[in-house]
């Protein structure tokens, strides 16, 4: 394998990474409003992500980084054509994170009720965006020959890209109920349970129809195998978490994450980015990659960093494994 090709399978393994971890801390931030009933159990929704959302967001660094040295092209291509809404995403990040940090900070109730509002927006929109984002990055866009993005933002709005958004949406709801459901205790783990099986059968119909359209516009073999796969164990986590099965659900949902990333990938490469006016003019892990040396010294600061990450990461989950309730929040002052 060419280090380019190394380098595309490592970003979409950092990428995959990401919607798995921050896909249940978006479904979480979602539900503060849909699941949670009164303050206290919008606060154990938020401890349950709490010692870890921040962490979870180090994927999305390390793959933007990675995309930016490895591949300049596609990076430079990707973040001046989709400017508006990744700069929405940056922002919804940053305003979620200071909300994290500053709503216990005041026991007033207009002071909490804005931040919550903040986690619940916040969450949504990102969830949205990179479904979207990655919709338009597959199917294709408006790419000269000069590999720059020549369309404009309501482009980007297409059907296509628009249900690749209510696949990450719906996907994201239920993979955060599902760990709702995995880390609480009482009533609220009940309800989530319940909310979970809903959700996860619109996920189910939306993930279908989208994954069938991107199939069938560029797939292959592997990629079809990538999507049953994703298909089987969606369905399998809806199954296990209407049983109580909750770790079960939660691992399920995992791979079907896991598995749509990687077909959206397998049907990508090896394209980065898709040219809709000419094949000739598409980006390529060829033609948008870093000198080989780049990619060599990234190779081996890579394979020292990763494992000290994924370590730290695997140490802090395990920390705070336990379930927590409403009977663990202390009253207001």
């Amino acid at each position: 394998m060419e280090l380019n090709d190394l380098w595309f399978v490592v970003i979409a393994v950092l990428w995959t990474g990401y919607f798995f971890l921050e896909g249940f801390d978006f479904g979480v931030g979602v539900l503060t409003k849909g699941l949670a009933r009164n303050r206290k159990e919008r606060r154990v929704l938020i401890n349950t992500i709490g010692p870890v959302w921040d962490g979870n967001e180090v994927w999305l660094i390390a793959a933007g980084g990675a995309t930016f040295a490895a591949f300049p092209e596609w990076y430079a291509t990707l973040f001046s054509g989709f400017y508006v809404p990744l700069l929405a995403v940056l922002v919804c990040l940053i305003v979620r994170g200071v909300a994290f940090e500053y709503r216990h900070k005041r026991d007033e109730d207009r002071w909490q009720t804005n931040w919550e509002h903040a986690i619940f927006w916040c969450s949504l929109l990102p969830a949205v965006l990179w479904g979207v984002a990655f919709g338009n990055i597959v199917r294709g866009v408006e790419i000269d020959a000069r590999m720059e993005y020549t369309g404009g933002l309501l482009d980007l709005l297409n059907p296509y890209a628009l249900l690749g958004g209510a696949v990450t949406l719906t996907l994201f709801t239920f993979h955060g109920a599902v760990f709702i459901a995995l880390k609480t205790l009482g009533d609220i783990r009940v309800r989530a349970r319940r909310l979970a099986t809903g959700v996860g059968s619109a996920a189910a119909v939306l993930a279908v129809a989208f994954l069938g359209l991107t199939q069938a516009d560029g797939g292959d073999g592997v990629s079809l195998a990538a999507m049953l796969v994703a298909a089987v164990a969606l369905v399998a986590a809806i199954v296990m978490n209407a049983r109580g099965r909750e770790g079960w659900a939660f691992a399920l949902s995992g791979v079907t994450i896991v598995a749509a990333v990687a077909m959206l990938f397998l049907v990508l490469f090896p394209d980065v980015m898709p040219s809709s006016l000419n094949e000739e003019w598409s980006l390529t892990v060829d033609n948008a990659s870093s000198t080989p040396y780049t990619l060599k010294i990234m190779t081996w600061c890579a394979a020292v960093a990763t494992p000290l990450v994924m370590l730290y990461q695997g140490w802090t989950y395990w920390v705070f494994r336990k379930r927590i309730g409403t009977q663990h929040i202390a009253d207001a002052h």
